[in-house]
């Protein structure tokens, strides 16, 4: 797929675009509705002056802007503004808009496009950007990309869609530029003068013998300063960085960042080269694991278009509500069966949200730094001893110096000495349960082989507010009432 030739804008310029696309919209609907209320012919309407004039500004705007930039146009605009944008992209665009718009967005857009418009897209792709869009597309259509690809691009469509999507291979770009060992630097530069451009993020040749298997990597910059003469044996670099298709992607993702690589050849058990592995894709997967987990974090299935359906949201939002109602309704028990402490000490009412509040801030650092751990690797189930070791340490510490604050606080508001004691025990107490919650939860799914993002803060509020409550309020029984 070539590259939009677009001028390439920050996000300042991009917002403007959605302005100014947004009031080329509005004055589209204007001569609509006054078309309406004046009763106008419908092609009265079409031939009018103004109303073509809008959508050739509208039109000729979209087909200036990059991939990237319109897919943000179409992300930031209400569904029927979406679609009438959409409607004016030029045909032979939809399939790499499609590719960077988010998965909500992109399901409503191939809502509104019927299957020959589809297939359409689809095959202005590669077979990599296929798999990728392959998930959101109707099994018909998948159907007859396949029968309209020729025999090689086929292929590595079935096999990049054999892979998980967490795997390096469903990452795969089979686009890769290869030479043997023998031929001179000459050669390879003659070779290279054949193509029309190289593959996005080419840093490195590939060198492989008669049966496809690596040998070692030339990269361009060795190229350019080599002389003609020699042999790429001769100054091709033999240590490389390679990955499996069956590799995780983040193990891939650790690697582009501990390497600064730009791009890594995949090659299969036998050492055979199968594609390649570039800086985008794994920048793309880190961006959508990223929002994936700030997602799940917060209880949400999946993603969420911001301008869906009222029932789609409520769909996508409604199970991890059900469990925090059920949790609310457990603290509030708890609270309930203190009622005659916190009748007889009113102060208790005023403190105690202090205390749920602030293990469940404390409980929130932990598995944010658990959850991080994990997914650069740096965090295994053997770890969780000296994990929780480390992180009860700190907050005994956070427990004694802030939970003694708040109790010096609450002995100069009501003069009672014991109050401020019980205030410090409490909060260090939560702190510590906020701690290992923090990192029992995710280590937990972990070991269960969920995601350990999963609902986390969720489930520590849960925990840290039932618990700051039962302890806060069972220590003020025991010793002020």
């Amino acid at each position: 797929m070539s590259e939009a030739l677009s001028p390439k804008k920050d996000l300042e310029d991009v917002q403007a675009d959605v302005r100014e696309v947004q009031e080329l919209l509005r004055r589209h609907r204007l001569v609509e509705t006054a078309a309406e209320r004046s009763q106008m012919p419908k092609h009265e309407l079409v031939e009018s002056a103004v109303h073509k004039q809008n959508l050739a500004r509208l039109r000729a705007k979209l087909d200036v802007m990059h991939p990237a930039d319109i897919a943000y146009v179409l992300e930031s605009l209400p569904l029927g503004d979406r679609l009438a944008v959409w409607s004016l992209v030029k045909a032979e665009r939809d399939g790499e808009i499609l590719l960077e718009v988010s998965d909500a967005v992109r399901e409503t857009l191939i809502r509104s496009m019927d299957s020959e418009e589809l297939v359409a897209a689809a095959e202005q792709l590669e077979a990599d950007e296929i798999a990728d869009l392959a998930p959101d597309l109707p099994r018909d259509v998948i159907q007859d990309v396949f029968q309209a690809l020729p025999i090689e691009e086929r292929e590595q469509l079935r096999a990049a869609m054999s892979y998980p999507e967490d795997a390096v291979g469903a990452l795969m770009d089979f686009e890769v530029v290869s030479v043997r060992e023998a031929v001179t630097m000459e050669a390879v530069t003659r070779y290279l003068r054949r193509f029309d451009r190289l593959p996005n993020h080419t840093d490195q040749l590939f060198v492989v013998d008669r049966d496809e298997r690596l040998k070692g990597v030339l990269p361009l910059s060795t190229l350019i300063v080599s002389d003609l003469d020699r042999t790429v044996e001769q100054v091709m670099a033999r240590d490389m960085v390679t990955v499996h298709p069956d590799d995780k992607a983040q193990d891939a993702a650790n690697a582009f960042q501990r390497y600064d690589l730009v791009s890594a050849a995949v090659v299969d058990p036998s050492g055979k080269l199968l594609g390649r592995v570039t800086v985008d894709k794994v920048v793309d997967f880190v961006r959508t694991r990223t929002e994936s987990e700030l997602l799940t974090q917060a209880g949400l299935r999946e993603e969420e278009d911001i301008f869906s359906s009222v029932w789609a949201s409520v769909r996508n939002r409604w199970s991890w509500l059900a469990i925090n109602l059920i949790t609310a309704f457990i603290a509030s028990r708890v609270i309930g069966a203190f009622e005659g402490s916190i009748e007889k000490l009113v102060a208790l009412a005023a403190l105690m949200p202090i205390v749920a509040g602030i293990g469940g801030n404390s409980g929130n650092q932990t598995i944010t730094m658990i959850v991080r751990g994990i997914a650069l690797g740096q965090v295994q189930n053997d770890h969780g001893r000296k994990l929780l070791a480390k992180e009860l340490g700190v907050s005994l510490a956070n427990g004694l110096i802030w939970g003694g604050m708040l109790g010096l606080i609450a002995y100069w508001l009501y003069h009672k000495v014991s109050l401020g004691l019980v205030m410090t025990a409490a909060m260090t107490l939560n702190l510590l349960l906020a701690a290992s919650a923090g990192v029992l939860i995710p280590l937990t799914m972990l070991r269960l082989g969920r995601d350990p993002a999963l609902g986390s803060s969720v489930l520590i509020t849960a925990i840290t507010d039932s618990g700051g409550f039962f302890i806060f309020l069972g220590l003020a029984t025991l010793f002020l009432v």
